[in-house]
């Protein structure tokens, strides 16, 4: 048989008069550090109000920007071709919206648009000089944006072609062929190998020909590239069995004829 001992409970019995110097004594603390509690609070509200600002002024320099981007590729892309004088202020004045884009708000997401346009509406405006400042700066503020950036380098190239400088132009052909993320690659050969045709070099032209064959066989390009390297093929071996028929087309050498006896008894 087991027994139970009962523990009586102890109950702590508060002092009011103990609590009251200690609530006091809280209050006496806290007021000692009012000071530093008030400037700490004090921070905190004007940080997030600058956070709040930063945030207000970029989304008023977001929309404003846009603003601005659209109505440049409204002017641009509705310039009345018929009347060659209003279709040139549109230009003007989409050539001026998307440089103010760009300088102004650089840091928004309609910028690089707007550089890239810059240079597009540059050269409709003939201005092969200032289009290829554009792209090249495009290329190098935007380079994380491959596939802009290929489609730019392509604009760069034709800038180049259109001014006369054949070698800038493959030298940017070629940069697309070697870059990692571009999407116009396919065309940037068939580009290369048509330089190559009008400059006589058909090596040159079947090697970026069949390499386009090769890698991009759904290109749209490619069936015109096979058309070229039959071509290139066929004039390449008709060449040398052209040349044999020419050398054997010269007359003969003219032979002396036999002399006959009787000429030579009257001869005596």
């Amino acid at each position: 048989m087991s027994y139970r001992i009962k523990v009586p409970t102890r109950t702590l019995e508060v002092d009011e008069a103990h609590l009251v110097s200690g609530l006091e004594h809280a209050l006496i603390r806290l007021q000692d550090y009012r000071k530093p509690l008030l400037v700490g609070l004090g921070v905190l509200i004007l940080a997030v109000l600058v956070v709040g600002g930063v945030f207000w002024f970029d989304r008023q320099a977001s929309q404003k920007a846009q603003e601005l981007e659209r109505e440049a590729t409204r002017l641009y892309m509705t310039r009345p071709v018929a009347d060659p004088a209003k279709s040139d202020a549109a230009l003007k004045g989409a050539i001026e919206k998307y440089r103010q884009v760009v300088d102004e708000y650089p840091r928004t997401s309609s910028a690089p648009l707007a550089l890239f346009h810059l240079g597009n509406a540059q050269m409709q405006a003939n201005d092969q000089p200032g289009a290829i400042e554009t792209y090249q700066r495009f290329i190098m503020q935007y380079s994380s944006q491959t596939t802009l950036v290929g489609l730019a380098r392509q604009r760069l190239a034709y800038a180049y072609l259109l001014k006369g400088d054949r070698e800038q132009a493959v030298k940017t052909f070629t940069s697309i062929v070697e870059s990692g993320g571009a999407l116009n690659k396919d065309q940037a050969l068939f580009e290369l190998a048509r330089l190559e045709e009008a400059q006589s070099r058909p090596e040159g032209a079947l090697a970026h020909y069949q390499e386009l064959i090769k890698s991009y066989p759904a290109s749209p390009y490619t069936n015109e590239a096979m058309v070229r390297t039959k071509m290139l093929d066929t004039k390449h071996q008709t060449e040398p069995s052209s040349a044999a028929p020419a050398a054997s087309t010269k007359p003969p050498a003219p032979q002396s004829e036999p002399i006959k006896p009787d000429a030579v008894k009257k001869k005596k």
